[in-house]
């Protein structure tokens, strides 16, 4: 008997049905994945009671001798896995890291040059919305509109004449390769300091099919959620030379308490991306990445920069006079979950776009290979070929119902059920 069932029957349900949507949906945010029974076992754990703000043996707190073991697990593990001189696991976001690295080199007023949201940038890099750009002077680079690459040339231009004091580097939805060494030379020449948001590439990085920005930059910001496929939360690498600033800008400077359940559930997903079948499990999520891609391509979709070298793609719908909005709607009652998303350029709102965003972390997650990715392709095409049209999105939906039932998500049977 369920405890929570008992308790709370509406928070039961909701779970239950949320786990029921993770089984019969076609997951393809590129910001998503599904944690394993480890990572969610950890985070659901008695660490959640304990109070240990500080650091590792160096707590504010009595009795953090066995939250100090996950932690310095999580510290050994994400140094190891990046090769980086020094680590902090305690960001609860990855909002949370890049402001905990911007402050530990920077002081509200200073210049921060970040990539455009508008171009596949984030919100945390400078846009007016977000505090990042109201706490410093934000001036934002983007791609050319001809091939939909980081305009390397405007970021040196941008940087010689604001000389800012952080260059962020790292996007939410670029499909190809950052070049790391030309953005810590351009840091270099104006004297910034280079901070890398790897949240999206991360577990490409890990799996070494992605260059990475340890070895360039002073600062490395991550979620912990996307590909590498472990607790919502995040966490920062630094330089051996900015390991103190670095944590007291953490601590006591933005955040409190850590959660140490969600610490020690870093510390499983940051050792399971040490696995050889970590980096087998990335190989695959490039390879459906592309296989997909070239079916879209194949059914006629535009997509930005023609392709992608990682995990997701961005499509562009202006050419099929559809909204990013549109065609996230028609795809989510075929059971097929994507997000509008501005594309270079987008003329239409933020809350309408012109554009939807697919990646394949969760699907390669859940075991889907090629011949599934093909089938998806065709699908999307089909859905949005007629997205009014009730009698596709049903046919489509008992199809995807039929194929997500021979793919199950979860190893064991969960507490919470159905």
């Amino acid at each position: 008997m369920s405890n929570l069932k008992e308790q709370d029957p509406v928070l039961y349900r909701a779970i239950a049905d949320e786990r029921q949507r993770e089984l019969s949906q076609l997951e393809l945010i590129a910001s998503e994945n599904f944690a394993s029974d480890a990572v969610l076992e950890a985070a659901g754990s008695v660490m959640t009671n304990k109070y240990a703000e500080g650091l590792p043996r160096k707590r504010y707190y009595g009795g953090c001798e066995f939250v100090d073991v996950a932690e310095e697990q999580a510290i050994a593990r994400v140094k190891l896995l990046f090769g980086a001189e020094h680590a902090n696991v305690q960001p609860h976001s990855g909002a949370s890291a890049n402001l905990g690295a911007y402050f530990a080199v920077s002081k509200p007023g200073d210049t921060l040059l970040g990539m455009s949201l508008a171009h596949g940038g984030h919100l945390t890099h400078g846009h007016p919305v977000s505090l990042t750009g109201q706490i410093w002077r934000s001036v934002q680079y983007g791609v050319r509109l001809e091939d939909g690459l980081v305009d390397y040339d405007q970021v040196e231009r941008l940087a010689k004449e604001h000389r800012p004091r952080i260059l962020v580097a790292g996007a939410s939805a670029y499909p190809r390769i950052f070049d790391f060494e030309r953005f810590a030379a351009i840091a270099r020449e104006v004297g910034a300091a280079l901070v890398v948001d790897m949240a999206h590439i991360a577990g490409l990085v890990a799996a070494g099919l992605h260059p990475s920005p340890v070895p360039h930059a002073e600062l490395t910001t991550s979620t912990t959620h996307k590909t590498l496929r472990g607790p919502r939360g995040g966490f920062v690498l630094s330089t051996a030379a900015l390991a103190e600033k670095l944590d007291k800008s953490v601590f006591p400077g933005l955040q409190g308490g850590p959660l140490m359940h969600v610490i020690a559930a870093k510390a499983v997903c940051f050792g399971e991306a040490l696995t050889d079948g970590f980096r087998s499990y990335q190989r695959r999520v490039v390879e459906n990445a592309r296989t997909l891609a070239e079916s879209l391509i194949g059914h006629g979709f535009d997509l930005v920069t023609g392709g992608t070298d990682n995990h997701l793609m961005l499509v562009d719908l202006r050419a099929r006079g559809m909204t990013g909005k549109t065609a996230e709607d028609a795809l989510h009652r075929a059971r097929i979950t994507v997000n509008k998303n501005a594309v270079p350029n987008d003329p239409q709102k933020p809350g309408v776009t012109s554009g939807i965003r697919i990646g394949t972390p969760a699907l390669t997650t859940r075991g889907f290979g090629r011949d599934e990715m093909l089938r998806i392709g065709e699908w999307i095409a089909r859905v949005l070929a007629k997205p009014d049209d009730a009698a596709v999105a049903r046919a489509v939906e008992r199809e995807v119902t039929e194929l997500a039932a021979g793919f199950p998500l979860f190893a064991r049977e969960p507490a919470v059920r159905a």
